[in-house]
């Protein structure tokens, strides 16, 4: 979860300066790129985090 948060914070901080220098906007790309594969990354280990948590009998 901290490496999510992370990620996410990176991508606004990029987005934040690509959008406020004159000529950055590049960072704003990769910021957004960042962002994306951020949300993919928490929608796949999400979706398998089910399956890990057995309770044992």
């Amino acid at each position: 979860m901290s490496l999510f948060l992370f990620l996410v914070l990176v991508a606004l901080v990029l987005g934040i300066i690509g959008f406020a220098a004159h000529g950055l906007f590049w960072l704003v790309i990769i910021g957004a790129v960042v962002l994306l594969a951020d949300l993919v990354y928490a929608a796949m280990r999400f979706r398998r985090g089910g399956r890990k948590h057995r309770i044992a009998r």
